[in-house]
């Protein structure tokens, strides 16, 4: 049976990834589920090496491709450095108006991050409808400084900046304006557009913050599958229970009326701009208040609990297992209109 739209299957993944030959001894981090960048030694110090596509847009695709790419990098603890692209342009589609905005977009980007774009490839490619954006990035950190989602230690509180889905927000806005317009009015179709600098899709200044003012454990950022697939990531990758609570999880108004529209659950909705963070309990409260005091909304939504991985929320029943979503809400939603 042919895999739908977005990522693999977990089962799959995890079968494919368990394959791979891990017998570098300068390999700190390698492949596996939730472990979204790798970590090299690097003589006294750690490489970090992440690479991340962006298929669901090709509207302000250059700004989406950094940030991507620099959002999981960051959440490592690490400084985003070095940037390669690969683009794929679509044949009769593309010209130099095209190719000169995605080069300025992704600049621009590289530039507010102070990262280095050093090189790449780039090609006119048959059987594509739209641009396909392809980062490989590169970022160094002192060993005593890393963090990855397998540090989450039972105890810790679970904390979301921002809300969610910030991403899916603005790509609706972008992807279906006529419709959102015609459903919401032209006003809310712009300020969804607008969702991917304000809040903004990054996540980058989060991460410094949270690791500035206390110890963090770990830290993963939702991206495709929405929030419900971050936290099993995380809960995969520690093997660790996560006990959350939905009504706690920040989403904000105009996301919760376009996903209300559209007929998908926010939660399981692509969403770059948030960031998940695990700490002890007083850690992590200094951690909201640092993040509150820089103006980036923080809410603490669960717990981690012992193992085995797992996932529960907490319903008016009780806490009740709460399954991974089969696929994106935003990839299925795209896929029956067509797009």
């Amino acid at each position: 049976m042919p895999f739908l739209l977005g990522k693999l299957p977990p089962n799959i993944l995890g079968e494919l990834l368990g394959r791979i030959p891990l017998d570098d001894p300068d390999i700190v981090v390698g492949p596996g589920i939730g472990m979204d960048c790798a970590v090299l030694r690097f003589g006294d110090r750690l490489l970090i090496a992440k690479s991340d596509p962006v298929t669901l847009t090709s509207d302000g695709l250059g700004h989406y491709l950094v940030s991507v790419n620099a959002n999981d990098v960051a959440t490592t603890g690490a400084r985003p450095r070095w940037l390669l692209v690969t683009l794929l342009l679509p044949e009769q589609k593309s010209d130099l108006a095209l190719v000169s905005d995605l080069m300025d977009q992704i600049n621009r980007s590289c530039r507010e991050l102070g990262i280095a774009l050093v090189g790449g490839h780039t090609e006119i490619t048959s059987g594509l409808d739209r641009p396909i954006a392809v980062g490989a990035l590169l970022g160094e950190v002192e060993e005593g400084q890393l963090i990855t989602p397998r540090g989450a230690r039972p105890g810790d509180r679970i904390l979301l900046t921002k809300g969610v889905p910030i991403e899916g927000t603005a790509i609706i806005g972008r992807e279906m304006a006529e419709e959102l317009t015609r459903k919401l009015g032209s006003k809310v179709a712009a300020a969804a557009r607008a969702f991917a600098h304000q809040p903004g899709i990054s996540v980058t200044a989060d991460a410094r913050i949270a690791t500035a003012a206390a110890q963090v454990t770990a830290m993963h950022d939702p991206t495709e599958g929405g929030l419900i697939t971050a936290l099993w990531e995380l809960a995969e990758a520690s093997n660790r229970h996560l006990a959350v609570d939905p009504a706690a999880v920040p989403i904000p108004e105009l996301s919760r009326q376009i996903c209300s529209s559209m007929n998908i659950d926010p939660l399981a909705t692509i969403a770059s701009g948030a960031l998940l963070v695990t700490a002890a309990p007083e850690d992590a409260a200094r951690i909201k208040a640092a993040l509150l005091s820089e103006g980036i909304a923080c809410a603490d939504i669960g717990t981690v609990g012992e193992g085995p991985a797992g996932l529960e929320r907490l319903t008016n029943d009780g806490y009740v297992p709460w399954p991974m979503p089969e696929r994106d809400e935003l990839a299925r939603l795209l896929e029956n209109r067509g797009g």
